[in-house]
C-alpha cells in the first residue's frame, strides 16, 4: 500500500484514456510520469532539526519583542555580534536553505514528508518576514535584504506548489476513485480529476504570497523614500491583510489535518499559537503607542496651563 501511495502522491502527470464503459468508468486515468525516489532518512532528520530551530528562533524573538519599546529602531543581537536577521527563518541565512529544501522537497518524504509539512515551513517564513523588520544601518543594505526576502518567498512558494499539487491530486485520485485493475495506477472516476484536488484550497503561490510580497515592498519604499501619510496607510493596510490571511490559512491547515495524525496536529497548532502570539504583541504595541501619545498630549496641556498661570 505504501508503494501505491508513493506512486500516487508523486505523480506529476495523469493521463486520461478513452473508455467504453461510460456508466461505471466515464473517466479512466493512469499515472504517466512522476518524481524520483526519496532521499535517505538522514536528510529528513536534518530538515526536522532545521525546522525546529527555525520555529524556536521565531518564537524566542517574538517573546523578546514583548520587552522592547514599540518603534525601537535597534536590532536584537546575540552576544552583541550575531544579529537577529541571521537566525530567523526569513533571514539571509535560513531563507536560502528553505528555498533549497522546498526545491528538493518531492524527495524528502520519509520521516518529515514536505507534502504534509511544507505549508507549515512556508507559513513560518511568512510570519518571520512580517513580524521581524530588517534593521540594516544603510538604505542600500536594507534594500538588498528586503529584495532578497521577497525573491526568496516567491521562489519558496513556487517550489512548494511543485510538492503539494501532485500530493493533493494523488490524494484525490486515491480517495475518490476505484482501481480499474488495468495497471497499478489505473483508476476509474465519475468526474474529471482536478489538478491539486477539489478538496484542498491551499496553494503556495496565492493571494497571501502576493500581499506579503507587496507589504515588504511597501516597507522598502517607506524606508528609502520616507514615510508619508498615504504610504504609511498603504503599508499598514497590506501588513494587516497579510496577517489576517496567514491566520486564516494556518487555521484551515490545522482543521484539514487527517484524524490520527498527531504530529501534523502538533505542528500546525504550534504555528497557529505563534501567529496568535504575534497578534498579542501587535495589540500590546498599539496600546503602548496610544498610551504614550496620550501621555505626551497630557504633558503638553499641563505645560501650556502652567505658562498661562500668572
Amino acid at each position: 500500500m505504501h508503494s501505491i501511495e508513493s506512486l500516487f502522491f508523486k505523480c506529476t502527470r495523469w493521463q486520461l484514456e478513452e473508455t467504453t464503459d461510460l456508466i461505471n468508468c466515464p473517466y479512466h486515468y493512469f499515472c504517466d510520469s512522476g518524481y524520483q525516489g526519496d532521499y535517505p532518512p538522514a536528510v529528513d532528520y536534518l530538515v526536522v532539526l532545521f525546522a525546529a530551530f527555525s520555529f524556536l528562533s521565531a518564537a524566542a524573538f517574538t517573546l523578546l519583542e514583548f520587552s522592547r519599546r514599540p518603534g525601537s529602531s535597534t536590532e536584537l543581537a546575540v552576544n552583541g555580534r550575531l544579529k537577529r536577521r541571521h537566525l530567523i527563518p526569513s533571514g539571509p541565512i535560513s531563507l536560502p536553505l528553505v528555498v533549497l529544501i522546498l526545491g528538493n522537497g518531492h524527495r524528502i518524504n520519509t520521516i518529515f514528508p514536505l507534502s504534509r509539512f511544507g505549508p507549515a515551513l512556508l507559513q513560518l517564513v511568512y510570519v518571520s518576514a512580517l513580524a521581524f523588520r530588517n534593521r540594516a544601518e544603510t538604505d542600500i543594505v536594507y534594500g538588498v535584504l528586503e529584495a532578497s526576502t521577497v525573491s526568496g518567498i516567491l521562489h519558496a512558494s513556487l517550489h512548494l506548489d511543485t510538492i503539494i499539487l501532485p500530493y493533493y491530486t494523488g490524494l484525490e485520485a486515491l480517495r475518490r476513485s476505484t482501481f480499474s485493475g488495468v495497471c497499478t495506477s489505473c483508476v476509474c472516476r465519475r468526474e474529471e480529476l482536478v489538478v491539486g484536488g477539489s478538496q484542498s484550497a491551499y496553494r503556495g503561490w496565492s493571494i497571501t504570497t502576493v500581499l506579503i510580497s507587496s507589504a515588504l515592498c511597501s516597507r522598502m519604499a517607506c524606508r528609502i523614500l520616507g514615510e508619508q501619510w498615504l504610504s504609511l496607510c498603504i503599508r499598514c493596510s497590506l501588513e494587516g491583510m497579510s496577517w489576517v490571511l496567514i491566520a486564516k490559512d494556518s487555521l484551515a491547515l490545522m482543521r484539514g489535518v487527517p484524524e490520527g495524525s498527531l504530529l501534523d496536529l502538533v505542528v500546525y497548532a504550534a504555528l497557529s499559537a505563534l501567529i496568535f502570539l504575534n497578534f498579542l504583541r501587535m495589540v500590546r504595541n498599539l496600546s503602548d503607542l496610544i498610551a504614550e501619545k496620550h501621555q505626551i498630549e497630557k504633558n503638553v496641556m499641563l505645560r501650556y496651563s502652567d505658562e498661562e498661570m500668572p
